[in-house]
């Protein structure tokens, strides 16, 4: 996989974002230069059944509009169903070989993963990313578990160096730069992004701390 394309990874899903527009606010990510979305539906209020899949849908649209890769989280049928470009599976979620097989060879598939032994079966069984986490504690996933710390993040790049890897959890624009220089590909982020009063330029500015990471600059 182009890792390039998880530089900076957003994760949203209806109940992180209040009473705004899910549309709006994954447009105004992608003019922002987000790499890779992520539809995570998941929590109260969270849709399903015709609404979640309309949704998909639209953010499907919009992604392909940007030319960014759309991701499903957990839901494989759904990623099928709709023509995503991957799905996101965490360690309870399914078996990463079946899943692999089933989504075939040219889908993305990204895993979930807190351990150097986790990372090392997600790649073994197919996947194109691991996401790491959580690095620091974070209150956009209540089942999130304790902070890990970017010190897992070096131990898994120095076991698998070609692995795509994306750190997620609490991470912050001042957090972004450290979790890069750890050896990431790139950042999973949720609530730094929805928080943000203009969603493009909270975006721009967490971009321009991976972008200027990555060419080694110490912010």
């Amino acid at each position: 996989m182009d890792k390039s394309k998880l530089q900076l990874y957003f994760v949203m899903g209806t109940p992180n974002i209040g009473e705004r527009d899910p549309l709006a606010v994954l447009e105004g990510a992608l003019k922002g230069g987000i790499t890779a979305f992520q539809l995570r539906e998941k929590g109260e209020g969270a849709r399903v059944g015709a609404e979640l899949k309309e949704l998909a849908e639209q953010c499907k649209a919009l992604c392909e509009e940007y030319k960014v890769p759309f991701i499903v989280n957990d839901d494989v049928n759904l990623a099928l169903e709709i023509g995503a470009d991957g799905v996101h599976i965490g360690q309870d979620d399914g078996v990463v070989s079946e899943v692999r097989s089933k989504i075939g060879k040219d889908k993305i598939l990204g895993v979930s993963t807190n351990s150097v032994n986790e990372a090392l079966a997600a790649s073994d069984a197919g996947a194109n990313y691991v996401g790491v986490g959580p690095l620091f504690d974070t209150d956009s996933k209540e089942d999130a578990g304790p902070a890990v710390g970017t010190e897992l993040v070096e131990e898994i790049v120095s076991h698998l160096p070609g692995l795509c890897l994306v750190g997620i959890g609490g991470i912050t624009e001042g957090k972004a730069s450290k979790v890069i220089h750890a050896g990431a590909s790139g950042v999973a982020i949720i609530s730094a992004i929805t928080n943000g009063e203009n969603i493009e330029e909270t975006t721009r500015n967490i971009k321009g701390r991976i972008t200027l990471a990555l060419t080694g600059v110490e912010m």
